[in-house]
């Protein structure tokens, strides 16, 4: 009974043209083109962070993580912001929320053609303890899970352009 379940849920998935992102591994033109991705210095230690991120995820699809020729910029401006949540009667915070928003733009160097052009951002919550040191070590460490979380979202997003824009030209080339 599992078997013919299983082989029945094969038939509907593949009916309905769904496809592995990375279909090829690193030959895959998605991984070819993340590894093809600049990505110039962001200013500040949130920059840094997610600029970091970025590379990780856009150039971890190549084989050693070998750099491709860039045929893409992307350009990242980021808003990061600590705002006060909880308030006590005698106006201490209780709890901050840390936010960071990037607007980035994917750019063809080849024809100067803005692929993408979005937004991204996560926030996360802290509690303010009667340790300085303490609360700033959360929002450091808020800002790096935020940097990372931020870069997961731009990587998936510019690996469905470049997907699209992939099967596009396919598409293009077969008529």
């Amino acid at each position: 009974m599992r078997g013919v379940f299983a082989l029945i849920l094969c038939a509907v998935l593949a009916g309905c043209g769904l496809q592995p992102m990375y279909a090829g591994g690193s030959n895959s033109t998605v991984a070819q083109g993340l590894a093809a991705v600049h990505v110039p210095a962001i200013p500040g230690r949130d920059g840094w962070l997610v600029r970091n991120a970025l590379q990780d995820r856009l150039h971890v699809a190549t084989a050693g993580g070998a750099d491709a020729t860039p045929a893409f910029r992307l350009d990242v401006r980021l808003d990061d912001a600590l705002e006060a949540l909880g308030v006590l009667n005698d106006d201490t915070i209780s709890r901050e929320r840390r936010i960071l928003r990037a607007r980035y733009q994917l750019i063809d160097l080849a024809t100067g053609e803005i692929l993408l052009d979005a937004t991204a951002g996560s926030d996360a919550g802290i509690d303010v303890v009667s340790s300085e040191y303490a609360t700033i070590a959360a929002e450091q460490r808020a800002l790096e899970n935020l940097a990372t979380d931020v870069a997961d979202r731009m990587a998936t997003r510019i690996a469905l352009v470049l997907r699209e824009r992939a099967r596009a030209s396919e598409s293009a080339a077969g008529q």
